[in-house]
């Protein structure tokens, strides 16, 4: 379906820097508005523009940006709302009416019903046919929107993910991309659009589809050629090992370097590793993903997870004593486990919130390992279970990510060779790992002020970047 937002020539211009910076729209919708029966197909929104109306001439519109409706919500007490997000500007004339438009090479029926939708200075929809035909004129007018639309598309019509081994570690690695992006700061859309790869033991991140670099304040190379952390060039062309590489790039000169290897084959593997590098204060933190179950929320512990914790314990003597204030952490924990789940009959499409589940150093899981709380609910049992109802403390994603971005938790003074040998390590004894190295000449006051920007802060954050570095292929 289409949700079509229909605005003056004038209301455009004066919206267009705050598009731009913004890349979002919030639009109050009437509450008249039926669009339960055209929730059928991905949620595109198309903002289009007007011209002023003409005695004795037909309507003048185009199309000038694509997104995705991302949620409804409630302005006020009683308006409704549409919640656009991504937006993304064509960068093109895209004419609707007249000999050059799109409309002409669609139905009449279907280009009537497009026309009741787009009422000047609100919100209408149409139905999904409407929108399949548009698309296929739109493709076949202007293929150099070709890209924008595969990646709109792909948001906001994901695939399915089901309970294959696959499917399960895909999920796995996805969470640990989303928390990647959310730790070094960077939009979750630079790496959202996903399509199943092609085999089974590829990494998660061979599915994704760029962004356009030319509608982003994010440009980036997508499976270099080259070695990323200048390291991993062994695995590019391998056979027993998949490996991916996403480098991306911000506007203030920050470069996070995005690493997916996966030991083969998907059946054999022992589950996910997440480690985020921050190289300006040598500091990581490693996270191991343990699947609940998605019925008890819980997990027994085993033998081969009491010798895991032993490993990640002796990974944490990677860490050096602080010397500077820079280097205080509020603990000595830089290994956690995310104890994760995801419900058995909820809708299991990929979106960009991360996976259910708690965060546990490993020191609080010895602790936990040797308190009642934890033991099995039979007389005189010696069996250990994590869960939600048998640890009555635990970091939440937003917390863990906080802790990170603002460098309280993670090891000090590690090296990239470390980094690159515990890599090795954990995929050579059968894990998948993804893992992302952020680097920049940014301070520490300045990457405080920058994960400390929220709401009216961030959006100056977002202009102030947009001035010194305006997005490529825009039209001023």
């Amino acid at each position: 379906m289409a949700f079509i937002v229909t605005l003056s020539e004038n209301e455009l211009k004066a919206n267009l820097g705050k598009f731009r910076i913004e890349q979002r729209l919030t639009k109050s919708r009437p509450k008249s508005l039926n669009i339960n029966a055209a929730l059928d197909g991905p949620p595109i929104a198309l903002l289009i523009g007007e011209a002023p109306p003409q005695p004795g001439r037909d309507r003048s519109r185009w199309l000038a940006w694509i997104g995705i409706v991302a949620r409804h919500g409630t302005v006020g007490a009683v308006d409704k709302s549409i919640t656009v997000d991504p937006l993304r500007e064509c960068g093109q004339v895209v004419p609707l009416d007249g000999p050059d438009g799109i409309l002409q090479d669609i139905p009449a029926p279907l280009r009537q019903e497009f026309d009741d939708a787009s009422v000047p200075g609100t919100v209408g929809a149409c139905s999904n046919p409407v929108w399949q035909s548009l698309e296929g004129a739109l493709r076949a007018a202007h293929p150099d929107l070709g890209p924008l639309l595969d990646w709109l598309i792909a948001q906001a019509d994901p695939p399915l993910f089901g309970s294959s081994a696959a499917d399960e570690s895909w999920q796995e690695q996805r969470d640990a991309t989303g928390s990647l992006l959310r730790i070094a700061d960077f939009p979750l859309a630079a790496l959202a659009a996903w399509r199943q790869p092609p085999s089974e033991d590829d990494p998660y991140t061979a599915g994704l589809i760029p962004q356009p670099v030319e509608h982003s304040l994010i440009d980036y190379d997508v499976r270099v050629a080259g070695e990323a952390f200048g390291m991993f060039s062994e695995w590019q062309q391998g056979t027993t090992v998949r490996c991916d590489i996403h480098v991306l790039h911000d506007a203030s000169g920050r470069r996070l370097e995005v690493v997916n290897v996966n030991a083969t084959p998907v059946e054999s593997r022992l589950g996910t590793d997440m480690l985020y590098y921050h190289e300006p204060t040598k500091s990581f933190v490693f996270v191991q993903y343990k699947r609940l179950d998605p019925d008890t929320r819980s997990i027994y512990v085993d033998t081969r997870l009491r010798h895991q914790l032993d490993r990640l314990e002796e990974t944490a003597k990677l860490s050096c004593p602080p010397t500077r204030p820079s280097e205080w952490r509020l603990g000595n924990d830089p290994c956690f486990l995310k104890l994760a789940y995801w419900p058995r009959n909820a809708e299991k499409r990929p979106t960009q919130e991360l996976a259910r589940g708690m965060y546990l150093p490993v020191s609080y899981v010895r602790l936990l390992l040797e308190d009642d709380s934890t033991r099995g609910k039979r007389a005189n049992s010696t069996a250990r279970i994590l869960g939600y109802d048998h640890v009555e403390r635990h970091l939440t994603s937003t917390q863990f990510i906080d802790l990170v971005k603002h460098g309280l938790a993670g090891t000090v003074g590690t090296t990239r060779e470390q980094l690159y040998a515990l890599v090795k390590r954990r995929v050579d004894t059968g894990h998948s790992v993804v893992v992302a190295t952020e680097s920049s000449e940014e301070s520490v006051r300045a990457r405080q002020a920058r994960t400390r920007n929220r709401g009216a802060k961030r959006r100056t954050y977002l202009h102030r970047a947009y001035k010194q570095n305006p997005p490529g292929g825009l039209r001023q």
